[in-house]
């Protein structure tokens, strides 16, 4: 691992890790050529020796260094200094999609969609240049602080050719397609099915195939037909599942054709979600197995070494091979098919049985269609009325018959079916989930045909804490089905005692006030000789009072003794333990250390700190850092400061939102015009707002802005004006509490 302050290529300084893949790591290095942050993949010194990787980390940066698009990573530059093979690329600040879904459980339609989107506009751009990426999938989709989407890490992808034949899949096996873990051709179509079961995981929160070893994965990629999306999001529009469906079918000439094909109906099933225009091509018979006997198998073998004979078929391309589905194989014909008499053609009993057969066939689909037309004309007594109520007629052939035509047709009455179109417009009777809970209120509206959606939280004096107290529309109304019912929940009575949480660490009392049911809590910051650094001096109102739990409660902390010297945090995130805790040190921070777990960083690697990059704060003040460490991470860890409990996020959706934050001085603003924009995520939508510009700013700088109704985060963004246009500098989280 490259230290901190390494300098690549004498213009890149290694500012700290961000995190490791396969067979790279990636770090956060500054440009002091063009004076930006950029991130740096650096090849792992146990591949530095092997040929193979070196080729393919070359390839990576050849694939994606032609490809210029707002969806997709960009890459600078490449090059080795010393024996470190790096790759330069747009540094991302934001959160991977598998990140993203594990914190939310599932993403809304809307979100997912969106997301889907996004993707299938860089991946097309990059199919279109004839890179295919080989390897779709949430850890390599990043989704931005400015709500932007991009797809990374061309690691396995290549030219699209007949080169993509491999007898290695080398994606990650859970979102490999049919074609990839077989090790056969891999095209544009395999990144679509990657899409599509990326997309399953969005609405589901999991993915379709599981196993417990890649081998039993792959298998059921082969063998097993995916569970449908909606037995898990059971609000899942029909169009929706139907794309999911279509993009990953095992078959590639039944999936989508191009990703122009696939954002298509992604963009339509936003304005109709519950259409059927979703083309899923039906399997025929030229799909089914076919079992050959012992001597065809001898006959088609024959065949194949006569046809190599020709001087013609040995100039054909090696590529002609993949072909071989699409086409009828050439068989010599077994030796009583043949003519006695002159040894060519067919024998004329065979060409005659051939013949009756022909036309026999097509009597058989003349009288189908004139009984057809017949009926919908009113020939046959039926008329052209409702059909439902009429039986329906099959045509069948009997197999056995040869020439006799009269055994060749029947008829078998079949009742109507009733098809999902046929209900899907039907009106239903909403029913009552007030004073249900939110698993009771779940069944109920599924088994009436509607979905439900928690809107907020509310005090009641009826209904304990947990069931529903009120819902829209109310019991009894019509609606259509598939129709959402929205509902609050009970937080029990209003009335709770403020605990004592004075000299408690700020983390301590937020953690202790949420537990009590307080989630509307402000940070006041103010100097102390006599209080720790970091601690409660006070809270407001005043412990021991009986205050509803949506009250406004003011904590104020130490911010040190007056005379205290004041350091700028730095970002540490992905960095080890070691390393971490002796850079906050060296600035004067108490280090606390907690436990979580990610699947993107190596154990013993920090994964969020307690204060923002940027934040100025007095010395002797506490900084948490939660360490990825598995074994150690339990339920009972405390919040961070920067995850406000997941009450807040729903509670009090009614009233007015604000928040009052610090922000601190970015390393990169060079005392320009800017622009502070609020950015937050409302019902699965990215909404931007400016709430301050002007031609220059102090710092630190104190924010009070509104947010969206419900919503108990997001982030405010700089932006600083540079050669006539505003550049991205840096980007806050940011904690809103109702008022």
């Amino acid at each position: 691992m490259l230290k901190s302050g390494t300098v690549l290529g004498e213009r890149y300084e290694i500012v700290g890790r961000v995190g490791s893949g396969g067979m790279a790591d990636v770090y956060k290095a500054k440009d002091h050529k063009l004076n930006r942050f950029v991130a740096v993949k650096v090849m792992k010194p146990e591949f530095r020796e092997d040929g193979t990787f070196i080729s393919k980390f070359r390839r990576e940066a050849q694939a994606a260094a032609g490809l210029a698009n707002p969806n997709i990573v960009n890459v600078f530059d490449v090059g080795e200094d010393q024996g470190n093979y790096y790759i330069v690329m747009e540094l991302v600040e934001g959160i991977t999609l598998k990140d993203y879904i594990g914190k939310k459980g599932k993403l809304s339609v809307r979100e997912a969609t969106s997301i889907a989107i996004q993707v299938c506009m860089g991946l097309a751009a990059a199919h279109s240049s004839g890179i295919v990426h080989r390897d779709v999938k949430p850890q390599n989709i990043i989704i931005s602080t400015d709500g932007k989407v991009k797809v990374t890490d061309f690691g396995i992808a290549r030219a699209a050719s007949s080169n993509t034949i491999s007898a290695n899949a080398m994606g990650s096996v859970h979102y490999s397609s049919p074609e990839q873990v077989r090790g056969g051709y891999s095209d544009s179509r395999s990144d679509i099915y990657s899409l599509g079961i990326t997309l399953y995981e969005m609405v589901t929160g999991r993915v379709p195939f599981d196993g417990e070893t890649t081998v039993a994965i792959a298998i059921k990629h082969l063998q097993d037909e995916m569970e449908p999306p909606s037995k898990y999001s059971p609000d899942l529009p029909h169009s929706l599942e139907q794309i999911i469906y279509k993009c990953t079918q095992k078959s590639v000439d039944r999936r989508y054709q191009t990703m122009d094909d696939v954002i298509a109906d992604l963009k339509h099933s936003l304005v109709e979600p519950d259409g059927d225009f979703v083309n899923l091509s039906s399997l025929t018979n030229h799909s089914a197995t076919v079992t050959i006997t012992d001597e065809q198998r001898k006959n088609i073998r024959q065949g194949s070494v006569n046809r190599g004979q020709d001087s013609s078929q040995k100039a054909a391309p090696a590529a002609a091979s993949r072909k071989v589905r699409e086409e009828p194989i050439e068989v010599d014909e077994p030796d009583d098919a043949i003519d006695d008499d002159d040894g060519e053609g067919i024998s004329s009993k065979l060409e005659k049985a051939m013949t009756i057969g022909g036309f026999v066939i097509g009597a058989i689909i003349i009288c189908v269609l004139i009984y057809f037309i017949g009926r919908a004309a009113g020939l046959f007594g039926s008329g052209s009325g409702s059909g439902n109520n009429q039986d329906s007629v099959v045509a069948t052939v009997d197999s056995s018959a040869s020439t006799d035509t009269k055994d060749a047709v029947t008829t078998t009455p079949t009742p109507a079916v009733t098809t999902a179109a046929d209900t899907s417009s039907a009106q239903v009777t909403v029913p009552q989930i007030v004073g249900l809970t939110e698993d009771a209120a779940q069944t109920t509206a599924n088994s009436a045909g509607l979905g439900i959606k928690k809107a907020g939280e509310e005090s009641s004096e009826q209904y304990p804490a947990g069931q529903i107290v009120r819902q829209d529309p109310a019991a009894g109304a019509t609606v259509d089905r598939n129709t959402t019912i929205t509902f609050y929940v009970s937080t029990g009575s209003g009335a709770t005692q403020i605990p004592d949480v004075t000299n408690m660490s700020l983390n301590d009392a937020q953690a202790t006030l949420a537990a009590a049911g307080f989630t509307n809590i402000t940070v006041e910051n103010v100097a102390s000789n006599d209080v720790a650094t970091g601690n409660v001096i006070s809270v407001n109102p005043a412990a021991g009072q009986q205050v509803d739990a949506g009250t406004q409660i003011t904590i104020t902390v130490s911010n040190g003794p007056e005379d205290a010297q004041m350091v700028t945090v730095e970002s540490w995130g992905g960095l080890d333990q070691e390393t971490a805790t002796r850079l906050a040190e060296n600035l004067g921070l108490v280090v606390k250390i907690e436990y979580g777990s990610s699947t993107n960083l190596n154990e013993g690697d920090v994964i969020s700190q307690s204060i923002s990059s940027g934040t100025e704060v007095a010395q002797g003040t506490e900084i948490v850092f939660k360490i990825n460490d598995p074994s150690k991470a339990t339920s009972e860890t405390e919040p961070t400061q920067e995850t406000p409990a997941t009450d807040a996020q729903t509670a009090n959706a009614d009233s007015g939102w604000t928040t009052s934050s610090m922000l601190g001085e970015p390393s990169n603003y060079m005392g320009g015009a800017y622009r502070l924009v609020l950015q937050q995520t409302v019902d699965g939508d990215m909404v931007e707002t400016t709430v301050a510009e002007g031609n220059s700013i102090e710092f630190p700088y104190q924010v009070t802005c509104n947010g969206a109704a419900g919503v108990a985060d997001g982030n405010i963004v700089m932006y600083e004006l540079t050669d006539g246009e505003y550049q991205l500098r840096v980007s806050w989280p940011v904690v809103f509490t109702a008022g």
